[in-house]
């Protein structure tokens, strides 16, 4: 059987928990991926799991006061928590090696594999160092870290032979107790796959090893190679891509408020093989079970969301600035202020997946200009969304049961009840500031909260937890929350254990008086997670006898006049702690364990505040946007009309309004011929066109004093002009894949912007391959904004009656220093086409050029366009 720890797991958790330290089930857990070694096949299976790491080193917290007060018994001898590092993850350390580095086997051109011991019988490709999450969860704003590191892992799975081109996907977040299955029909490019690919920002792709075998891969394991080329693969045997225990895992793991989703995926085969095989493959990385019912699954086809495709993704500069990756001039960055890392989530993935359903874009409509209008909603809305935690992260590990109890496993429990009341507690705040909303989407939102789960689990956890057990900033008031989350009186050992390490932290503060008396120093005593209790000291107004600290001390440091240092007898004392620690963790474990089994039956209403709380803090940052500038309301009709409407990116980084422009397409005029001088503001307008069209379809108000769309299902963009030297690509050769990549993907629905086609050539192909291009997409009903230099393309207007020609307005300005003409940029959009000549020889002149060069420039133009000129009369003549 795949999965014979589901069915009875639960009951051992609540009966008694097996000592930490001893294994429960098969299995090495991965918290980094690694290459298998042909001594290590056999054992791998069999080997213990290493436990995970805390990480929380050099988080340090100053203690003038002491956590107070509470028994002093010693560790038995053979304590739960006495090995501070077990046998198992020395086995996994000795069984396994790490793969060669990523440059050396893309130097064989070999794609980024890791083979596992689900993995065998085909040869592989090269392995690679991988990395997997730790599942433990951090309390963290989303101002503190960045939510988007790479945490999903994704199972693809082709058809083979008459169904090749028939796609299953399945994925999941490891930060999020969620799966998103999708099943859906691809042509040969591929172009769905690569673009929901590039949408989850996988951390490792798992796929069938018959899909890449060397010499013999398929064509989709090829793309997804040479367009994910950081990305860790992951190969399984193809048996494990298994329809029937797919569907086995969806009706033993899917939380009852979401079953309706084996409705929808039970014909569909190569979805319900690639969530088997995921599952498995996260299971054995993981070392740990999902509880039965415990998972949100949903299906989600390509058709309920526009599609953006990476390269478009990148040109507009959705989330990631082309300049300097780490400035926030996006539009993620122009939206977001959200408070939560679910919110941030939640506004990347809308982003990157507008939608394309009017009815819902205007519900979200409405409730941001109800939060514009409602002050008091607004403020006490985001005044208790800014305090929940990353709720779906705290869920995604509530509903893991580990294989093997360890010391981190136990302090994570303990942490997440603590997190768990921390969440529940704000329930009721919630309800309160939305009581008084009025739009149909917050009412719901504010229902959703009514539901009974919430008190009932919280009422649970209350009578084993402590009121003031609460989450805390900094790790030693952390860890003093998990000493004494427990009631008293529950287990009598706990409480003497709790004792225990009172007087133990009191004895260290104790000890550390005794020191700065004995020495006249101002010692303080301080507190890391690295390094537990240490001794701190400043040495502003002291001189130091002979500058040396008296020899008693230990391990120090010096930044700047801070010094820490600490001594024998403190390490030994930080060592007692430690057992302590154990000790208290290991009897509040087997406490929490009982707990949590007897709320796992309620906790799915979780997944409804994770999704009330990410969505509600996204509106609000909406909301937040409209008032630091002029946006408003979108509508959604046949046409795109925008009056004076102004790039967002631009005015966040502008000192000054950017210059406004209006834009007007109809289907009777779905073509616009844009032309005008370098630097004039084309690229800005088209892109500013995009990023307007993706703001109204994710809800959001847009920069204008007017705007109706029509929604668009597809957005395409053609505007860089780099090569491409990893797929040996020219600037013309990119530009012929991205032309060719929209002209086989767009339809009557699309917005298409492209910018100066066919420059990477001569001028006369260029023109010829422009022509066609227009000529072919005027065929379409699509809205197309084309830009070039092309002025000979401005006269297909006559041919085609929706073709309408726009131009950049300039000016020309005396320079009276110099004495000559300037042109001056009005970034002014008006009707027909531009007047301007030679303005190519203008911006060169204005440049660095040495006037030299620029006068030979005109005189060779001159002669070129005379020549030509007279080419043309003796043609003409002849004819």
């Amino acid at each position: 059987m795949l999965r014979p720890e589901v069915s009875s797991v639960l009951p051992s958790v609540a009966a008694a928990s097996p000592a930490l330290g001893e294994p429960r089930s098969q299995g090495p857990r991965y918290n980094f991926g690694l290459q298998e070694t042909p001594q290590s096949r056999s054992s791998a299976q069999a080997s213990a799991s290493t436990p995970g790491t805390s990480g929380a080193a050099g988080d340090r917290s100053s203690s003038p006061s002491l956590p107070g007060h509470p028994p002093r018994a010693r560790p038995a001898p053979g304590s739960y928590f006495g090995n501070k590092k077990s046998n198992a993850e020395n086995t996994f350390a000795s069984n396994f090696t790490f793969g060669t580095s990523s440059s050396s086997a893309r130097g064989n051109n070999y794609p980024q594999i890791l083979k596992t011991p689900l993995s065998a019988g085909n040869p592989q490709r090269s392995g690679y160092k991988s990395w997997t999450p730790q599942m433990e969860y951090s309390a963290t704003s989303s101002s503190a870290v960045s939510t988007h590191s790479p945490s999903v892992i994704v199972a693809v799975v082709e058809g083979r032979g008459l169904a090749r081109g028939e796609i299953g996907m399945a994925s999941i977040d490891l930060k999020s107790p969620q799966i998103i299955l999708s099943q859906f029909a691809d042509n040969t490019t591929y172009a769905k796959v690569i673009t929901k690919l590039k949408i989850l920002s996988p951390l490792e792709i798992i796929m069938s090893n018959t899909a890449c075998v060397v010499g013999n891969s398929t064509k989709l394991f090829t793309l997804i190679t040479e367009n994910f080329k950081n990305v860790n693969f992951t190969t399984v045997q193809r048996k494990y891509f298994n329809e029937t225990k797919g569907l086995e895992y969806i009706e033993q793991l899917c939380v009852t408020e979401f079953s309706t989703v084996l409705m929808e995926v039970q014909s569909k085969y190569y979805c319900l093989a690639a969530v088997a095989a995921l599952l498995k493959y996260v299971e054995f990385i993981q070392n740990s079970v999902y509880a039965p019912k415990s998972l949100k699954i949903c299906f989600q086809g390509s058709e309920q969301t526009a599609m953006i495709d990476s390269s478009s993704a990148q040109n507009l500069e959705l989330l990631i600035n082309n300049q300097d990756c780490r400035n926030n001039h996006t539009l993620f960055g122009v939206l977001n202020y959200t408070k939560t890392p679910g919110g941030s989530r939640r506004l990347r993935s809308n982003i990157l997946e507008p939608l394309v359903d009017i009815e819902t874009i205007n519900m979200r409509l409405d409730c941001v200009q109800e939060l514009l209008q409602d002050e008091e909603l607004f403020f006490g809305l985001q005044s208790v969304i800014s305090r929940f935690l990353d709720t779906e992260q705290l869920l995604s590990v509530l509903v893991q049961i580990p294989k093997q109890d360890t010391v981190n496993a136990a302090e994570s429990k303990i942490t997440n009840l603590i997190y768990l009341k921390h969440t529940l507690e704000l329930v009721d705040p919630l309800k309160i500031a939305l009581r008084n909303c009025s739009t149909p989407l917050l009412r719901a939102y504010c229902g959703s909260l009514e539901d009974e789960r919430f008190g009932i689990i919280l009422e649970k956890i209350k009578t084993i937890i402590n009121d003031d057990a609460r989450y805390m900033k900094g790790c030693l008031n952390m860890r003093t929350q998990k000493c004494y989350a427990v009631r008293s009186n529950i287990n009598e050992f706990l409480d003497i254990a709790r004792r225990t390490y009172t007087e133990i932290v009191d004895d260290i503060a104790g000890m550390i008086s005794q020191l700065a008396e004995k020495y006249s120093l101002p010692l303080r005593t301080s507190f890391s997670s690295a390094r537990g209790f240490f001794i701190q000291m400043t040495t502003d107004c002291i001189a130091l006898p002979n500058n040396q600290l008296p020899s008693e001390f230990i391990k120090i440091s010096k930044v700047k006049s801070s010094y820490t240092f600490t001594s024998a007898d403190l390490i030994k004392m930080n060592e007692r702690c430690q057992e302590s620690l154990r000790e208290i963790y290991h009897m509040t474990y087997m406490i929490v364990c009982k707990l949590l089994s007897e709320i796992y039956e309620h906790i799915h209403c979780l997944y409804k505040l994770s999704d009330t709380v990410s969505m509600l803090d996204m509106l609000l940052s909406f909301a937040h946007a409209c008032t630091l500038s002029d946006y408003v309301r979108p509508e959604f009709t046949d046409t795109l009309a925008i009056k004076q409407g102004w790039h967002p990116i631009l005015e966040k980084i502008s000192v000054e309004k950017p210059i406004a422009n209006n834009t007007y397409i109809t289907e009777g005029s779905n073509f616009l011929i844009i032309t005008g001088p370098n630097m004039s503001g084309k690229s800005t307008y088209l892109k500013q066109i995009a990023l307007c069209q993706i703001m109204a379809q994710i809800g959001s108000y847009v920069p204008a004093e007017y705007s109706s769309f029509r929604i668009a299902e597809q957005i395409f963009t053609r505007i860089s002009t780099d090569d491409d030297i990893e797929t040996n690509s020219s600037t013309f050769m990119k530009e012929m894949k991205e032309i060719a990549y929209i002209l086989h993907n767009a339809n009557n629905k699309s917005l298409i912007l492209i910018d100066e086609l066919g420059r990477g050539t001569n001028t006369e192909e260029g023109i010829g391959i422009c022509y066609a291009v227009c000529e072919y997409l005027l065929s379409l009903k699509a809205f197309t904004l084309f830009a070039t230099h092309f002025l000979e393309l401005c006269h297909i207007e006559v041919l085609y009656p929706n073709v309408e020609n726009m131009h950049f307005e300039v000016q020309h300005v005396k320079n009276t220093s110099r004495n000559k003409e300037a042109i001056l940029c009005t970034y002014k959009l008006c009707k027909g086409l531009t007047e301007e000549k030679n303005y190519g020889l203008k911006a060169a002149e204005v440049s660095s050029l040495p006037p030299s060069i620029v006068l030979d420039a005109k005189e060779i133009t001159t002669q070129i366009t005379r020549q030509i000129l007279e080419t043309c009369l003796e043609k003409c003549c002849y004819c």
